[in-house]
């Protein structure tokens, strides 16, 4: 199944998303409504309330609610990505200049608060406690993400398993919540929702892995990056700690210096490090098992259309240029 046909399949739900997530953003505050549009309309796939739509529709969801939910999804992502923005001092999303770089990082900060807070309002109006229960944790596991990224940033002694814990808190989490929050909506058993959610803690950490890998892409600068970002912020993703445990002596050196002081400037260095021990291609692989492995999850899931889709989506990841 092609990407057409599953944005056709939830063409309908997609549609009462967006203009939900238009109504909900609304304030009588001018410069929230500014930023919030502008970051929100910036071009994102909408990958994350698909699944929950999805998800739902799998299991049997007749309601209307999964809607809600998934905006509620968007929200919060939305929300990470405007403090990620700041925190990572970032210019440039999607091919435009970040809300930061825009309106200043004190805006930029205070409307992803005004984002959460929005969403929690969202949370309430379901009033399911399990929902509240599955997004409370979530939020929270994404903050931990976050932190243990920022100590992760130019420390060169990071291990594969202290960045798979990162990724798995500050991505995966959500895409395992959105997918989660569909069973808890179709009443699904409890193998069902597990599986359900496995699903989707395993396509957020392929998505993620694939994403890291973009970023030593030579299409970057078409997708609107800037290649080597997480280089120039320290951060050692795996290319790297993969250059670094199969390289010489020399390159392991070198890039043991590179992430202690990040920056762009030894661009080519890396480049050719990560080329020259195949770093892209185990990237790559490691990505497509955590693919496999959404896939295998939704085996507890009954046979449709939405499940194929579902199926789908985590080919898609691991395809993906952007």
């Amino acid at each position: 199944m092609e990407m057409s046909a599953i944005r056709e399949l939830a063409a309908e739900d997609m549609k009462a998303v967006d203009a939900l997530i238009l109504h909900r953003l609304q304030s009588d505050v001018v410069l929230i409504n500014q930023v919030g549009h502008y970051i929100i309309n910036s071009g994102g796939k909408r990958l994350r309330p698909m699944i929950v739509l999805l998800a739902a529709r799998a299991l049997g969801y007749q309601g209307k609610e999964h809607v809600d939910l998934a905006a509620v999804i968007e929200f919060i992502h939305t929300a990470t990505l405007l403090h990620d923005d700041v925190v990572d001092e970032s210019d440039m999303r999607r091919n435009r200049d970040t809300a930061n770089a825009v309106w200043g990082n004190a805006a930029s900060v205070l409307v992803g608060d005004f984002l959460y807070t929005r969403s929690f309002e969202m949370m309430v109006d379901i009033n399911r406690m399990r929902v509240m229960e599955v997004l409370a944790r979530a939020t929270n596991l994404i903050a931990e993400g976050e932190v243990l990224q920022l100590l992760n940033c130019n420390d060169p002694d990071t291990t594969e398993e202290k960045y798979r814990e990162v990724i798995l808190r500050k991505t995966a989490t959500l895409f395992e919540a959105g997918a989660r929050l569909g069973a808890v909506l179709a009443d699904a058993t409890p193998e069902q929702e597990q599986a359900i959610a496995d699903y989707g803690l395993h396509l957020g950490i392929a998505f993620q892995i694939i994403d890291d890998a973009l970023d030593y892409s030579t299409s970057s600068e078409e997708i609107g990056k800037n290649i080597g970002d997480d280089l120039e912020e320290g951060k050692p993703t795996l290319p790297i700690l993969r250059a670094m445990q199969v390289g010489t002596p020399e390159q392991r050196a070198t890039l043991r210096e590179i992430i202690e002081k990040g920056g762009r400037e030894h661009i080519q260095t890396v480049m050719a490090a990560i080329e020259s021990t195949d770093a892209i291609e185990y990237t790559a692989r490691l990505a497509a098992e955590e693919a496999d492995k959404a896939k295998q999850a939704l085996e507890a899931v009954p046979e449709s259309p939405f499940r194929d889709a579902l199926a789908a989506l985590a080919d898609f990841s691991v395809r993906r240029r952007s």
